[in-house]
Order: structure tokens, then C-alpha cells, then sequence
């Protein structure tokens, strides 16, 4: 049995379920509004939610796609109790999750949300370009129209930032100082490309898709600016051999068996910016026809 760990309307998830349906194979989906209890039948032991009831030793592969397990905490009077139980129950879930994370899976919800920085540092190690970066509280000494800033964290959205709207945080040029300090920001140097490059990445093999977003100034910066009436150029690619060599032992470090890489190509360099875990990849796939849906059903 597959269990799949997803959110409620993830697109990407349903593809790969009508080829998991294909293939004949069974699965649970989990969605992120359902809430499990851990119980025990003839000496094992199963979570049960509303929607759905499975003994974790009938789980043989785990694919955790976005959202995550989330567990009944049971409330006592005593506080005293309540805190011993919470211990317990702590650990309790712990085992669960480390027994479902050791089967064979794609992703993990323990270490979906990684460390930038320390990738940055881990993708030098192994010698793949990165772009000089550094951190920041004050654009002092910053080189104007040189510079970008970017998020820390991995995920750019903010939402409710106003009533009923999400805000989204891109990739920007550094313009102008600023007077007074602020919190600290990451800055890198602003790399002049050919094109950007979407890497998907499953178990030692590369998918790669050369993104021609310096075309337009809607998109020059961060491609993720879709210009929905005049969208960038994707075309399958092939990254050189030596940095394919590097992306592996990376992604071994990073304990990762799958996620998406962002390089940019300039002249002869390919330059390493992030790894997402949980990145879309869906759109590239289906343009150049890679089928990874399949790939990650045919995994599973």
C-alpha cells in the first residue's frame, strides 16, 4: 500500500494518481485537514481518521508531497498528567513518523523544509558555482544594479499580508540604499544569464529544462513573474556531465532523494541557486514531455 501525504487540491498529486490507478496500485491518500488517531488492533498498530483507517506496517512506500500527519492530541484535567501524556504522546508520534520515513519514499515531511544557507555551503563543498553571496542588515557597501536580494526561507508567499490577498516575495534587484537598518537579509551577487535552468531531480536522475526568462523584463529577474501573455521559451536540456556528478553526492548530503534545482547559465558557467523540495514541476514535465508523474507512480 502507497501512502500519499498531500494537501487538499494539489494538482501534481492528482496526476499521479490517475497513473498509480493505471498501474494498479493501491494507495491512501492523506489530505491536510484530516486528523488521526493512533490506535492498536491484535498488537499493532493503525491511525484512524475520518476518512481513512490503515495498520502502518501495510504502508510499503511513502510519498510526502506537501502538507503533512497531524495527530488528536487527548486533553486531561490534571496538568500534571497532561504534561506526562504529551510526553508520551510526543514520542509515540515520533515512531510513527520514523517508521513510515523509513520505507522506501519520495520526500520526507521531517526535512522538507531545508536549511538555504546550509545548502548554499553544502553545494560548494561538493564544488558546484554559486553565486558570491552574504548577509546583511544595512545596504552599505552594497553595489547597486549588482546586487539581489532574495528570501532566506524557502517559501516566498505571505498570506493575508492584506485582507483576502496574498503577497509573494521575488527575487529583486537592488536599486537604491536604504537609510536606516532592517532585518537580516540575504544579498547575492545579480548574475547576468543565458537562460535559467529547472533541474527535477528523483532518486540519481536528472530532468533538466533550459527557461528563457532573460526575454522578457517581466520575468528577467525571477521567472517565476509569469507573463501569462507572452510566456518564457522551455526546452528539454542536458547540464554537463561534471555538474551532474556534483548534484548527487549533494542531494546525499541533504538526505534528499527528490527536488527541484534552480542553476543559472553564463558563458560556461552553471550557476547552483537552491534546491526546493516540494517545488512544482508539472508545467516542465508536461512541456517537454518528460512524464515525471509517471516516473514518480512507476517509483512508488
Amino acid at each position: 500500500m502507497i501512502l500519499i501525504i498531500s494537501q487538499n487540491q494539489e494538482i501534481t498529486t492528482t496526476e499521479v494518481i490517475k497513473w498509480l490507478l493505471k498501474m494498479g496500485k493501491p494507495f491512501i491518500r492523506v489530505h491536510e485537514d484530516e486528523v488521526f488517531k493512533i490506535k492498536t488492533k491484535e498488537k499493532r498498530i493503525y491511525l484512524e481518521s475520518q476518512r481513512n483507517c490503515f495498520f502502518i506496517d501495510d504502508i510499503t512506500s511513502v510519498w510526502y508531497r506537501r502538507g503533512g500527519l497531524v495527530f488528536e492530541h487527548l486533553q486531561y484535567k490534571n496538568e500534571s498528567i497532561n504534561l506526562n501524556m504529551n510526553e508520551y504522546q510526543h514520542w509515540l508520534e515520533d515512531y510513527v513518523r520514523k517508521k513510515l520515513e523509513s520505507k522506501k519514499h519520495i520526500n520526507k515531511e521531517s526535512n522538507s523544509d531545508i536549511n538555504k544557507l546550509l545548502v548554499l555551503e553544502q553545494a560548494q563543498k561538493f564544488g558546484l558555482d554559486v553565486p558570491a553571496y552574504f548577509l546583511a542588515d544595512t545596504t552599505d557597501g552594497v553595489q547597486l544594479e549588482r546586487t539581489i536580494i532574495k528570501t532566506i526561507g524557502g517559501n516566498p508567499r505571505v498570506e493575508n499580508i492584506t485582507k483576502d490577498s496574498t503577497g509573494m516575495m521575488y527575487t529583486s534587484v537592488v536599486k537604491e540604499y536604504e537609510d536606516a537598518s532592517f532585518f537580516v537579509t540575504f544579498f547575492q551577487e545579480k548574475i547576468e544569464k543565458d537562460f535559467e535552468i529547472r533541474s527535477f531531480y528523483l532518486n540519481g536522475t536528472l530532468w533538466s529544462t533550459a527557461i528563457f526568462s532573460q526575454n522578457d523584463e517581466q520575468t528577467k529577474i525571477d521567472f517565476r513573474k509569469y507573463n501569462n501573455q507572452k510566456p518564457n521559451r522551455n526546452v528539454p536540456y542536458q547540464l554537463p556531465k561534471d555538474v551532474e556528478d556534483k548534484i548527487h553526492p549533494l542531494m546525499q548530503s541533504l538526505d534528499l532523494n527528490c527536488g527541484s534545482l534552480d542553476f543559472i547559465k553564463s558563458g560556461n558557467n552553471y550557476y547552483f541557486l537552491e534546491v526546493n523540495t516540494v517545488g512544482q514541476f508539472l508545467g516542465l514535465s508536461v512541456i517537454c514531455n518528460y512524464s515525471l508523474e509517471k516516473e514518480i507512480a512507476d517509483y512508488l
